[in-house]
């Protein structure tokens, strides 16, 4: 089953499996879209747009890597209105299978339709438990931050993720923006004893 780690060079291969898996039914992951390229550009930051061609090279997904464990640090330098993130990745093995990530406090974007967790599953890792599990972990990882509850998003149509997060205990709010918000209690250590 899968497990929670931070983001490491040995998912290389795997990852840029996955990332053309993503491409191949139009989507994108982890710095190789728009949002990314947009965050670059606009803010002046650098280091987070990353493109296919870019990872290949052994220095570049380095980089990606480095970039990602900083996001959690209070004092890494990031664009206004951006929030210290844990990014973690799931694996199997040496497969990488998807991302999860906690923003450790809400921007009013977050608030509104964003939440503290997002995750992505690789197209050929789907409806096999793996971000339940993921998702699950990261609940106790929150719980240890001190955060007795956290807001998940899902879009309305999404109903995979919707089964996800009302499994884990999510209690639906409301609607907006085509996003449905639950909030989600945490594992506190204790209870994890």
């Amino acid at each position: 089953m899968a497990h929670i780690v931070r983001p490491d060079y040995r998912y290389h291969r795997s990852y840029l499996e996955a990332v053309d898996e993503f491409a191949a039914e139009g989507g994108h992951i982890d710095g190789d879209g728009p949002w990314a390229q947009e965050a670059d550009a606009e803010t002046g930051f650098e280091g987070y747009a990353f493109t296919r061609e870019s990872l290949e090279e052994p220095e570049q997904f380095r980089a990606l890597v480095r970039r990602r464990r900083a996001e959690e640090l209070p004092e890494t330098p990031r664009p206004a209105g951006w929030v210290p993130v844990t990014n973690l990745w799931f694996v199997e093995g040496d497969t990488w299978l998807g991302s999860i990530n906690l923003r450790h406090e809400l921007s009013d974007f977050l608030r509104e339709v964003g939440g503290h967790i997002g995750y992505a599953v690789r197209p050929s890792a789907r409806r096999q438990g793996h971000a339940t599990e993921a998702l699950r972990q990261t609940l106790e990882l929150a719980g240890e931050m001190g955060l007795g509850e956290v807001l998940l998003t899902c879009d309305e149509d999404n109903a995979g993720s919707r089964h996800i997060i009302e499994a884990a205990g999510g209690r639906y709010e409301d609607s907006r923006q085509g996003k449905r918000r639950y909030w989600v209690p945490t594992v506190t250590p204790l209870e994890i004893l």
